[in-house]
């Protein structure tokens, strides 16, 4: 039997990948803060609902796709929250980047509704949103997961079970950090380039095809090159991500050195009020650091 699907949060990241479960063929219901969001779907097929209650009342796998845990908490336990229409056997997923802690302590409210959890954050910006390329890193029980592969796999291409629910979402973290450190690493090796006066589009050539060839070194290294950070995902998105690693961390008793200093970043990025760039802007930081400014790096 066809299973009806839920999809709350139709933002950058939510609205293709509601329209990608729509395109596969699923009957959907959406619901999003803003009445305009909804209209592709609407357009697509989908019914469109008034309240994450009345999605929750009409799916069978309920998908949430918001900015941050308290939003999350909102659209599933607040006023007109999923947990108020959810009904009993049927799945929430929530794709946001949101606590670990968090998401343990919502998995137990829905458990006793009779109600699977998994935490499915994911990875690949927009335009692997749009291109159903996205990586899925999910939590939660593997039987739960089974049911819900398929449906990952309309909007994603590599797909992990990490563990039980929560470890999604450390995944993400761990992801966050990787990416973070990243990006400084190629935007200190482009103003090297630069500021040494040599063709930093050559060297990051050269480097593409040695061991420091990288995603990021690919598409970010070419953004700085260009100078353009329109955003795939936006700098205040990451710092917000960052924090949950650095509580997490306190939570943990790690020192993560090279996190703190990312965090730093982005916090000068977006107060700066760069927040809506894409974070790959962290060039523009640590350019505005040097003691080089703008001398020979534009020469």
């Amino acid at each position: 039997m066809t299973e009806t699907l839920g999809f709350i949060g139709l933002g950058i990241m939510g609205r293709p990948m509601a329209l990608n479960l729509r395109r596969a063929g699923h009957p959907l219901v959406v619901h999003a803060r803003r009445p305009e969001s909804m209209r592709p779907l609407a357009d697509a097929g989908a019914t469109t609902c008034a309240s994450p209650a009345e999605v929750a009342r009409q799916a069978d796998i309920v998908f949430t796709m918001v900015s941050d845990t308290p939003d999350v908490e909102a659209v599933i336990l607040g006023e007109r929250g999923v947990i108020e229409g959810v009904r009993p056997g049927s799945v929430v997923v929530d794709m946001s980047t949101i606590s670990a802690a968090a998401t343990r302590h919502l998995a137990e409210c829905l458990r006793a509704q009779d109600v699977e959890m998994l935490d499915a954050p994911v990875s690949g910006g927009e335009v692997g949103a749009v291109e159903g390329t996205l990586s899925i890193m999910v939590g939660g029980a593997l039987e739960a997961f089974r049911r819900v592969l398929p449906l990952f796999e309309c909007m994603g291409k590599n797909i992990v079970h990490i563990g039980a629910n929560g470890a999604g979402q450390v995944c993400k973290s761990c992801n966050q950090v990787v990416v973070g450190t990243t990006i400084a690493g190629v935007a200190e090796a482009m103003l090297l380039a630069e500021a040494s006066g040599v063709d930093a589009a050559r060297v990051r050539d050269a480097l593409l095809g040695g061991f420091a060839n990288s995603r990021v070194l690919d598409v970010h290294g070419h953004r700085m090159l260009q100078g353009d950070f329109q955003p795939g995902f936006k700098a205040r998105l990451h710092q917000k991500d960052m924090r949950i690693v650095a509580e997490a961390a306190r939570e943990l008793g790690l020192c993560l050195p090279s996190s703190a200093m990312i965090s730093q970043y982005l916090d000068a990025l977006v107060s700066q009020g760069d927040g809506e760039l894409d974070s790959a802007a962290i060039y523009q930081v640590l350019k505005g650091l040097s003691a080089h400014g703008d001398g020979q790096a534009s020469s």
